[in-house]
Parts: structure tokens; sequence; C-alpha cells
């Protein structure tokens, strides 16, 4: 602590020696310098920024509101959304089933339909084909899996199957 006053006392007393060895127009000369450039920090660091700052709010704002506004729409749009019932799909035949199956490449061994429910069977089929295939029919056409046995084969990647599907008509 006693550093830091000596510190200060010496540079006090460079200052002194140096103010004192100015003639009194340098010293006003020095003062109007210094006070112009007080003004300037004080206007470059204070003034500046929030005149700049509450122009740039001034023409920002509108936009802000009717983006605002537009939010609100949604979250009542969305809202009104939530409430409504999902409409069901579309009830999904044999015949619709294997050409989705096709369209991934898969060939089933066998297909049985009943009802909302299926049973497929699969040999020898890729997994990541499978695996892709049962995301899309969930997306698509809200199939579940109710039960499942896969079982790897020698051949890596590649599986059988046999999968019960079930298909959500959203009436529970």
């Amino acid at each position: 602590m006693s550093t830091l006053n000596d510190t200060i006392k010496g540079w006090r007393a460079n200052g002194a020696g140096f103010w004192g060895a100015r003639t009194e127009q340098e010293r006003r000369f020095l003062a109007v310098g210094g006070a112009v450039v007080g003004l300037g920090l004080i206007y470059g660091l204070l003034i500046d920024p929030a005149l700049t700052g509450r122009e740039k709010l001034r023409r920002e704002l509108p936009l802000m509101r009717q983006e605002a506004a537009e939010l609100q729409a949604l979250a009542s749009q969305a809202a009104q959304l939530s409430t409504a019932p999902a409409t069901p799909p579309a009830p999904l035949s044999r015949e619709a089933l294997n050409t989705a199956l096709a369209s991934r490449g898969l060939t089933p061994q066998n297909v049985v339909a009943t009802g909302d429910y299926f049973k497929i069977e699969f040999r020898n089929v890729p997994f990541a084909g499978l695996v892709t295939w049962l995301d899309a029919a969930r997306r698509e056409n809200r199939l579940a899996v109710q039960e499942g046995k896969v079982s790897a084969q020698d051949a890596a990647g590649m599986v059988d199957a046999t999968l019960t599907l079930r298909q959500e008509t959203g009436s529970r």
C-alpha cells in the first residue's frame, strides 16, 4: 500500500513540476486543450452512442412491432391448431403396403392384413432399409410396431424380421 502511495506522490510531484515550469499562456493552452479532449471523450463515449442507438431504435421499432404482431398471430393460430383433432390417415391396404415396401427396395416374404393390423415377414433384408421404411411408415401412415422380432444374418447389415404393425386411426 505504501508503494502505491509513493508512486502516486511521485506522479503528483512530476505533474506539479511540469505545471510549474509552464508559462501562464501555456497553462491556459493546456487547460483549453484538456477541456476539448475531455468533451470529445464524453461525446464519443456517452452522447454519440446514445443518439445513434436512439435513431436506430426509432427506425427499427415499427418493424419490431409488426414482427411481434405476426408472432402473436402465429401463436394464436398454433393454439387453435393444437386443439383441433388430428386428421386420421387414410386406411392402408395390403396393396398399398406392398407398393410402399417395393419403393424402398424391400421384398416381404409374407404380408397378412387384418383390419388395421399387418403382420409382415422379411428374410435377408438390409437392416438400414427396414428401419428407414419403418420411420417413413410411422410418419406417413401412422404405423406403429406392436410386436417385432429381428435376428441378424451372417452377412453384415442383413436381418430376418417379423413385425406386427398397427395403423393408429386417432379415434382413441
